[in-house]
């Protein structure tokens, strides 16, 4: 074997790599969850449909990106930083949702939308630890 298809095992399985493709798996998730089941989990999030039709559409072409940066063989550090961005802007954006009021969700709807702030909030300090650990291209 040659020094490159000893390495290639390594970098395909490396951390960023797998929380890019977490993220981009759980972005389609969530997306057809929110998509496909908005009107009958409305009496039990207490969020509007068309609310959560609008967040999930949004996943999807997110998902596209993340799962297109995590396909590269060399990973950009530019498209982990919009990633990391974005997850964090979304993190903002849902606690922002409930600390301004901008929807009156039930008790199990605001721990919904806790959980998954917080799940995107791992997701993306995963992604800046996985890029620190990446090597620079040279």
């Amino acid at each position: 074997m040659t020094a490159a298809t000893q390495t290639l095992p390594i970098r395909s399985a490396s951390l960023l790599r797998k929380v890019l493709w977490l993220d981009a798996l759980s972005c389609v998730a969530m997306s057809a969850l929110l998509l496909l089941f908005a009107s009958p989990i409305q009496a039990l999030l207490g969020l509007e449909p068309g609310f959560m039709r609008a967040a999930g559409a949004t996943l999807l072409p997110f998902a596209a990106f993340v799962a297109w940066a995590a396909s590269r063989e060399r990973i950009s550090r530019v498209a982990v930083g919009w990633v990391i961005a974005i997850n964090a802007l979304w993190v903002i954006d849902s606690l922002a949702i409930l600390f301004f009021g901008w929807v009156q969700p039930t008790t199990l709807g605001t721990a919904f939308i806790v959980a998954q702030a917080i799940f995107v909030g791992v997701l993306a300090e995963l992604e800046f630890v996985g890029l620190k650990r990446e090597p620079r291209a040279g």
